[in-house]
């Protein structure tokens, strides 16, 4: 590691379950999901919370074009659309994707057609699925060790994926939506814990800046690791949880993080600016 940052941790929420699926809307107000808590939080700009929606175990979460958003709902096996006042619309994906099963959906990212990925979590057997706005579902990729967060570059042509259990990010070209240009790739083996366990590493939610840097939410680590568009570890950022699920960029300078101190709880949200 060759760079050094400067932190500031601001808790913004002391909650009773874990959190997850952290997403900002244009108004300035964020979301995130409580997993076992059962419901979708909004957080406004004076970090007033309340319950804005509700479904059995919600976990990734977009915000779309439209205002809609999608939620992973694990209990369901469910891709699940939500309308921008909260109001529960349809599930676009239950139980199966491309005639294969799905697991556990959890985490989602669109591309700028509105084309959405997801990760199915499963141990030697996850999967990286497409769904088309169309309706037409894919299998990008399979035979992954639980795959996890998973965002696009900013020319859409490569997806990100992390492997929790190998404690990786891959990179999966892209020749057109939903079809990958071959066999994944490695991009960065991340830091380990020096406890030597597996669950004390487990990369999580992703995002990109602008600078091309990958950052993974690295769950058992609680830290936020900084990739360089190379793979190379710039940084490491404490966020003050134990357990750190996943993050969303509101600024260059500022992210939202969840996560907290055990599963199913207590959990926290911390906005870390550097």
């Amino acid at each position: 590691m060759n760079e050094s940052r400067t932190i500031i941790r601001e808790q913004i929420a002391d909650l009773q379950f874990y959190t997850e699926g952290p997403v900002a809307d244009r108004q300035g107000n964020f979301y995130c999901t409580t997993l076992s808590g059962g419901s979708i939080l909004k957080i406004d700009r004076d970090n007033g919370i309340s319950i804005w929606a509700e479904s059995p175990c919600p976990n990734g979460q977009i915000i779309l074009r439209d205002g809609d958003h999608l939620v992973c709902d694990v209990a369901l096996l469910a891709i699940r659309r939500f309308s921008s006042e909260g109001r529960f619309l349809r599930n676009e994906i239950e139980g199966f994707c491309s005639d294969q099963p799905v697991y556990a959906p959890n985490d989602l990212i669109a591309d700028a057609d509105g084309g959405v990925y997801f990760t199915d979590s499963k141990r030697y057997e996850g999967k990286v699925c497409f769904l088309g706005i169309n309706g037409e579902q894919k299998i990008v990729a399979n035979g992954l060790d639980y795959p996890n967060g998973l965002v696009l570059s900013s020319d859409g042509k490569s997806l990100y994926v992390a492997e929790s259990y190998k404690n990786r990010i891959l990179i999966i070209k892209l020749k057109a939506p939903g079809l990958a240009d071959g066999d994944f790739q490695l991009h960065a083996n991340l830091p380990r814990h020096s406890s030597g366990k597996e669950q004390d590493n487990l990369p999580d939610g992703l995002a990109l800046n602008s600078r091309g840097e990958l950052l993974v939410a690295h769950y058992g680590m609680g830290a936020i690791q900084v990739i360089s568009d190379r793979g190379e570890t710039v940084s490491s950022i404490d966020t003050g949880m134990p357990l750190t699920s996943n993050l969303c960029l509101i600024d260059e300078q500022t992210l939202i993080v969840t996560g907290g101190y055990g599963e199913p709880g207590p959990g926290a949200i911390f906005k870390i600016r550097w």
